[in-house]
């Protein structure tokens, strides 16, 4: 192999990656939220932007920059602390809809976070894709799933876009969900959390109105179930669902739903705004005994 057909694969992928940048530059903003640096946003409809909640540290006086440098006034629709997503509405919003990927994100595939922090126009940082995982437990609370790349997270790129070859959107780029890690929230649930948001303006999230931890069942214990661990309840919050179900403590949660509890990751995936207002079955061990319980699931506080 001669120097030159071996350097035509590395040309044709930058000339690949650049035309990428390309495709989503116009569905892209720049996002004024906060003092300091701005951030970026992703149109997703044509008056909304998605961004990520953290650059937002004011609720009024916002605005956004398009890629042909019209300076826009946007309003906050609704946020979420948790999955650090926060849809924009603005009017007249001259762009592009970003296309989402019509595959997930596969680990060692090549992405591209594309954000566009100053009004010069869009940056880019090429990466791989890392992993893929969740539910994720963050500060805030629990994430469905993330995705990881070491592509370099520059100032201001939380709210842009990690895209693929092809220019599409695989998941929002952020920074604020756990201490500075380069993560993205699948295409899919961004925008599923936008469409919530656009709605109601929040997103509702499930409560019991308990304290546990995990705990090994003893074999003698496990009541007929294949099931080693579960979640040993050491709280019962008064006139909460739990209480009103008659969960007590020392009982040891194995089930809702049909879903099995190992750990309070479990717990929390199965605490989904979809089952805000659910009456669904509680599985428990209480002295070495199964039992089932029913209990309506609660909407936690400030969700």
């Amino acid at each position: 192999m001669t120097a030159s057909s071996g350097a035509d694969p590395i040309s044709a992928l930058s000339h690949q990656m650049a035309d990428a940048v390309e495709r989503i530059r116009r569905s892209l903003v720049m996002v004024n939220g906060r003092q300091r640096q701005p951030a970026s946003g992703i149109i997703i409809a044509a008056d909304q932007v998605l961004t990520a909640d953290h650059v937002l540290e004011r609720d009024d006086d916002l605005t956004i920059q398009t890629d042909d440098g019209r300076t826009l006034a946007a309003r906050l629709v609704g946020r979420d602390q948790t999955s650090d997503l926060a849809l924009l509405r603005v009017d007249a919003l001259v762009g592009e809809i970003a296309a989402q990927a019509l595959d997930p994100a596969r680990v060692g595939q090549f992405v591209l976070a594309v954000g566009r922090p100053s009004p010069g126009g869009p940056m880019a940082s090429l990466g791989i894709v890392s992993a893929v995982g969740g539910p994720l437990r963050t500060r805030r609370g629990m994430v469905e799933q993330v995705i990881q790349t070491d592509a370099t997270p520059y100032p201001g790129f939380s709210g842009g876009a990690l895209i693929d070859a092809t220019g599409a959107v695989l998941g929002l780029f952020t920074t604020g969900l756990i201490g500075g890690v380069a993560l993205a929230l699948p295409a899919p649930l961004a925008w599923r959390i936008a469409h919530t948001l656009a709605s109601q303006g929040h997103v509702r999230r499930g409560f019991l109105g308990i304290s546990s931890q995990p705990v090994t069942i003893p074999a003698g214990q496990r009541a007929g179930r294949n099931q080693e661990r579960g979640l040993l309840i050491v709280r019962v919050e008064p006139d909460s669902p739990a209480s009103r179900a008659g969960l007590l403590i020392g009982d040891i949660l194995v089930g809702i739903d049909g879903v099995v509890l190992n750990d309070t990751d479990d717990l929390q995936a199965v605490l989904s705004g979809d089952r805000v207002g659910a009456t669904v079955p509680a599985e428990i061990i209480r002295g070495g005994a199964l039992m089932t319980l029913t209990v309506t699931i609660g909407q936690r506080k400030g969700s």
